[in-house]
């Protein structure tokens, strides 16, 4: 019984969503193009459970490239409407288009001059007809047996929410460095806003050796750096390779001899490096796929292939780089 109710209910939900596909229609586009066109906001408001999923599309709307808030039909009634201007477009959700909250504000959000645009099941409701663009967000039936808790109406309406806020930000053609800007914090912030300058050690902490030292010298700046690798360069300063702890101890196998040979002869040469503006996300990208095998250590070179900089894998896990 529990299983068949919830199948049931995924399948009523799962209808009403594809049903919705060919409601995409010229008025869509229509109520689309007049957000794109709205020069100030968008403001959300609806009652109850589509209070809920106007509160969800006001922050997606927002997080997205189109600046937007909700606004509670109830406290719009008792002085929140100060915040709609002339320049606003108001999204109005109403299942039924005759909730008492939302219709009761229509007639001074019109006033005011905002533009409305109705998400409702019923085009011949109040709300529909006080609109001046209407989406068709209905559904034949709800979820709920007692076809009385909000189930099937609120996911409709919070898919055809997504539809329009994937829409906008395909016409605005809003990009991942657009995304970043409004989501800073968290691991989403630090994937798309930190970059290797941010993550990498330079300067003092940058172990760096001539071609013409000897491996038993790149050990010790290894051991002093505390990083497992150094990088080499030539007697112009350019980056023409890689020492790392794994080719001290490969060579050790083999005999100490070589602890006094140049550290070029041990050297990898033409390894994989990155650029300091490059996504720390892509370093961390560029150590898991590196074949033969991943990499922990990648060297950060500038313009003139000289090497400012070194990026550890524990510091990109440690920033939460993922």
């Amino acid at each position: 019984m529990i299983k068949e109710k919830a199948i049931e209910t995924l399948q009523i939900e799962a209808d009403a969503v594809r049903r919705l596909i060919g409601r995409v229609d010229d008025e869509f586009e229509a109520a689309v193009n007049c957000i794109l066109d709205c020069p100030a906001r968008v403001i959300v408001t609806g009652m109850g459970k589509s209070g809920h999923v106007g509160r969800k599309i006001a922050a997606s709307l927002a997080s997205t490239g189109t600046p937007s808030f909700f606004m509670h039909p109830a406290e719009a009634f008792h002085g929140d409407l100060g915040m709609v201007t002339d320049k606003d477009v108001v999204i109005a959700i109403s299942n039924s288009g005759e909730t008492n909250e939302v219709v009761n504000i229509l007639p001074i959000i019109k006033r005011i001059g905002a533009k409305i645009i109705a998400m409702s099941g019923r085009r011949d409701s109040t709300l529909g007809r006080n609109s001046d663009y209407f989406i068709d967000a209905g559904v034949e039936r709800e979820a709920c047996p007692l076809g009385l808790a909000p189930t099937a109406s609120t996911t409709a309406a919070l898919a055809m929410g997504d539809a329009i806020t994937i829409a906008l930000l395909s016409a605005r053609n809003f990009t991942a460095q657009d995304f970043a800007v409004f989501h800073p914090g968290g691991a989403l912030g630090r994937r798309l806003l930190l970059t290797v300058e941010n993550v990498m050690h330079s300067g003092e902490s940058n172990p760096i050796i001539h071609f013409s030292r000897t491996a038993k010298e790149a050990l010790f700046l290894m051991t002093d750096k505390g990083l497992g690798a150094t990088s080499v360069v030539d007697d112009e300063g350019r980056f023409i390779g890689l020492v790392t702890d794994g080719d001290i101890r490969r060579s050790l196998a083999k005999g100490s001899e070589f602890l006094d040979a140049p550290v070029e002869k041990l050297m990898t040469r033409s390894p994989q490096t990155i650029t300091r503006d490059k996504l720390a996300a892509s370093a961390l990208s560029l150590m898991e796929k590196h074949q033969p095998r991943p990499i922990t250590v990648l060297p950060v070179i500038d313009a003139d292939n000289k090497p400012v900089g070194i990026v550890h894998l524990t510091d990109l896990l440690r920033q939460g780089v993922v």
